[in-house]
Formats: C-alpha cells, structure tokens, sequence
C-alpha cells in the first residue's frame, strides 16, 4: 500500500480549486485500506488516552464538504476506537435563536473542547463564510449593526470576517488547542452519484432533501468560496488539507493517518509522572489492598 505524506495533501500556498485531486490512489484493495485505518485508528485512541491523562492540548478536528462528502460516516468510522469521555462531535445546523444574539463564532467558542480531549466540528464556523456567503440574506438574521440590506454585504465584510476567524484560530492554538481542518474534497459527479443512491435506496431515503438538488445548482458558486476560503484562512497554526473524498475509505485513512501521524510528533505529550510519595508507597498500597 502506498505510504502517504502529509505535505501532499496541506495547503500550504495559494491554490486554484479545480487542479486540487478529489481522487487518490492508495495502491490498495478496500479491504487493505480498512485493514490499515483500524490499525491507525487504534493507534490514535491509545494516543487519546495519554492526552487525556496528559492534560495540557486539546485537538479540534474540523470538517467541510459539499452535501454528501462523507463527513458522518467518517467520523463514525476514523473515531471508533476512542473512550468516549475524550471526545465530543458538534453538528452545527442552522442557528438558533439564542445563537443568533450573540456573535457568528459564540457557539463554536462554547463548544470547542476541553484540553486532554478531541472535539470534531462537523460543519464549522466555515459555514459563516461559505453558505452565507453563497447566500448573502442569510447575514440579514444575525442583526449586525451597521447591515441593513444585502447590499451593506460586500467585500470588505468578508475581509473583515476571514481575519476575525483567523484571530480565533490563532487564540486557542496559542492556548493548547491543536488544529486539524479537512476539506473533503469532492466531484460533482460523485456528488451527483450519491444522491441518486439516497433515492434509490430506501433505507438512506431519509437523507435526501429537495434543497440539495438546490444546493447543487450553486456548486459554481461554493467551490469559489471554498477556494477563497482555502487561500485566506490556511495558516501554520491552523492548516487546511485537501482530502480527496470521491472514495470514502481512501478519504478515512488519509484522515486518521495525518491526525497520527501529526500527533505523535508531539513528544510531551505523555502520561504524567506518579506523584515521588506515591511511587515510594505502591508495595505498601498493594499490602493495604491484599490484606483486606
């Protein structure tokens, strides 16, 4: 199987969205790839443990996609091994009423993750320069001083909100937070595919909705944003990568192995020492417990 390299898949200078690959080939039969993920999924939730115990990094996993990318079933299946008291996923819908009085990023600030803990965003405060950039109208609901109409919408706004977004980033990664940003990069044939199998199948016909077919007449439209987002808002501290997600085991183990691979580079990251008294002790403690 082919032994994959992170630098191949980070955005680490300007990019044009279409020559980025949506497929890679592993060199490997499905069997093989899944093989290999279980492998580096177990490595990671060993490695959880430790940051769990360790107490001083969180990690945030971030994931954006087109409808269909894969996203649910990626983090069912890259997350499978870990305790669950040291993970937490957030799926962020439309905004709620309470989000909507308080600032774009409050409610991903409330849920990032505590350090010693993994917390995956599964659609991001991205989602604030993408879907309403796509749809301008959208910013009207969240009351902002000074926009009144869609036409006070313009690109200094945007400017204005990549810089303030990059400011988070650069806050809580200067506080312990590790960041991990994934685009799950995929075709509009791909996309095109998956949706016909939510039709044709009944048991995956609850995940179809008409707005994706709406959604989808406005790919053009996405994929210019995405690519402005890739450009402004990959940052040393705060990487995007490209993961081609046109098959969904290649994409899960690229995943995993660059969260692995990343995380192991850490070399403080370890399980804290036990305390000089207790360590001289640990024969009487064990006398304690085997006399009783």
């Amino acid at each position: 199987m082919k032994d994959i390299t992170i630098s191949d898949f980070k955005i680490s200078e300007q990019i044009s969205i279409g020559q980025l690959t949506t497929n890679y080939d592993l060199e490997a039969s499905e069997d093989k790839i899944e093989k290999e993920l279980e492998e580096v999924r177990e490595k990671l939730g060993k490695l959880q443990d430790t940051m769990y115990a360790h107490g001083k990094y969180a990690v945030l996993v971030c994931l954006q996609g087109m409808d269909t990318a894969g996203k649910d079933s990626l983090i069912r299946e890259v997350f499978k091994d870990f305790n669950t008291r040291g993970i937490i996923v957030h799926s962020f819908k439309v905004p709620t009423e309470l989000e909507l009085k308080h600032d774009y990023l409050w409610r991903h600030y409330v849920a990032l993750p505590a350090r010693g803990k993994f917390g995956v965003f599964n659609r991001t405060h991205y989602e604030n320069v993408l879907v309403t950039r796509v749809h301008p109208e959208y910013i009207i609901g969240e009351n902002i001083p000074g926009i009144h109409s869609v036409e006070d919408i313009n690109e200094a706004f945007w400017e204005k909100r990549f810089n303030e977004i990059n400011q988070f980033e650069k806050h809580i990664a200067e506080n312990g937070m590790i960041i991990f940003k994934f685009f799950l990069n995929l075709s509009k044939k791909e996309q095109r595919d998956r949706l016909l199998r939510r039709l044709e199948k009944q048991e995956k016909n609850w995940k179809f909705s008409p707005g994706d077919l709406k959604e989808r007449k406005l790919w053009d439209n996405y994929q210019a944003c995405y690519e402005d987002m890739l450009n402004k808002t990959s940052k040393f501290h705060a990487p995007w990568y490209n993961i081609p997600a046109d098959d969904k085991a290649t994409a899960r183990y690229i995943v995993a192995k660059i969260l692995y691979d990343t995380l192991k580079e850490y070399k403080d990251i370890k399980e804290p020492e036990l305390d000089d008294e207790i360590k001289a002790n640990i024969e009487l403690y064990k006398q304690q417990l085997e006399n009783e």
